[in-house]
């Protein structure tokens, strides 16, 4: 009996021992997820949306020159009526108004208590990251890297043969058309889109999570969802074509020229593979760069960096939705009733690029609006912008 207690007391403290190095193992891990819960609480979001690389793991991209693209600033323009109330009620932290490149509004109306300075915050893009990823396939659709989006994803990521996306094209899943069946709810805790968050938080890999999907509702090509899950995917096709991670790629091709005043960075698994559909975190000074430079059809402070041919083709509302939906192209955004040259790139809790490329105008707004989903807000944001590019003389 003796020996019995003995072996019994040392399996005991062989388990502790092991949960206890789980636990310091995985107290990263653990301290993540925690994050991700606390992420949009009310008292602290406004901080965290500026402070994402204290939280998760992230992947830098340090442009590889000595130039900084500043845009220049110019006259102040009267802003709409209503401009003030708006950006008290859609919980605005920063918003920077282009005429021509030229900055002629810039203002942070709600800053985080340890914000020092606001203007150099890397601030969390969300679905912003999407316009970025088109921009990339499009230097690589130029180069003849990924010459037809009409070739399957299971070219270049076999690891999806037999998955959901079997059958799916880079252009369908460019278009949100994958047909793949995804819960987008971000309010319900048990959706795709809040599990695939926490696989994230808990450094789980989303390459494995994309592979795992396996039903649809439909066709690829046939019908429009927007899936975040497809951005996923292009970001699988770019990495299999080119054998390289999305950073590496998108610093060289993009971030680099396009000159950044602060070097941005992307959340990332714990694979190190970068959350290329939403972990995009630059300064709005950076967004509104980057929106100039597709406002002006590829090309920043005389580098271009992809073709307007791209430009045009991707930010045209080709996907197959219904007449009463917001317009898609290839990641970008159409406001209902856009004209041509009218469109935008979005986040969750408000964040927009919007640009009006016959007027000149890019609006890049940060934001932390937990009422972002509520009847009426999105349009609301369209028509502030709408007033702002139509005001600017």
């Amino acid at each position: 009996m003796k020996t019995f207690f003995s072996w019994l007391l040392r399996g005991l403290l062989i388990g502790i021992l092991a949960v206890a190095g789980l636990a310091v193992l995985e107290r990263d891990r653990i301290g993540q997820l925690i994050s991700f819960m606390t992420l949009y609480n009310k008292d602290d979001i406004v901080e965290n949306f500026a402070t994402m690389d204290s939280m998760f793991e992230t992947a830098t991209m340090v442009p590889n020159t000595d130039t900084v693209n500043r845009l220049t600033t110019g006259a102040t323009m009267d802003m709409p009526a209503g401009f003030t109330a708006w950006t008290q009620d859609r919980s605005v932290t920063a918003v920077m108004v282009l005429k021509d490149g030229i900055i002629r509004h810039e203002s942070y109306p709600l800053t985080a208590p340890n914000e020092t300075d606001p203007a150099t915050s890397n601030r969390m893009g969300f679905s912003l990251s999407k316009s970025f990823l088109s921009v990339l396939m499009g230097v690589l659709v130029d180069d003849g890297t990924i010459p037809d989006l009409d070739a399957q994803v299971t070219q270049y990521v076999p690891s999806l043969i037999g998955s959901a996306y079997a059958g799916a094209t880079i252009r369908d899943v460019l278009q949100m058309s994958s047909g793949v069946t995804f819960d987008e709810d971000y309010l319900a805790f048990w959706s795709d889109i809040n599990k695939m968050s926490r696989v994230l938080a808990l450094g789980q890999s989303m390459d494995q999570f994309a592979e795992g999907l396996t039903d649809t509702f439909t066709t690829p090509g046939t019908d429009w969802q927007y899936v975040s899950i497809d951005t996923h995917i292009i970001g699988m096709v770019i990495r299999g074509a080119t054998g390289r991670t999305i950073p590496d790629l998108l610093n060289e091709k993009v971030i680099t020229p396009l000159a950044p005043t602060v070097p941005p960075f992307y959340l990332k698994d714990g694979y190190g593979v970068a959350f290329v559909l939403g972990g995009m975190n630059m300064t709005t000074h950076d967004y509104a760069l980057f929106g100039h430079m597709v406002a002006n059809g590829g090309i920043s402070f005389g580098t271009r960096i992809v073709s307007e041919a791209w430009i045009d083709e991707s930010t045209a509302p080709s996907a197959n939705t219904t007449a009463q939906e917001l317009g898609y192209g290839y990641q970008w955004w159409s406001p209902v009733g856009a004209t041509t040259g009218q469109f935008m790139a979005r986040g969750i809790y408000g964040q927009y690029i919007y640009i009006d490329r016959p007027r000149g105008v890019v609006i890049a707004v940060n934001a932390a609006d937990r009422l972002f989903r509520e009847d009426g807000v999105a349009d609301s944001n369209v028509a502030m912008f709408r007033q702002i590019a139509e005001s600017i003389e």
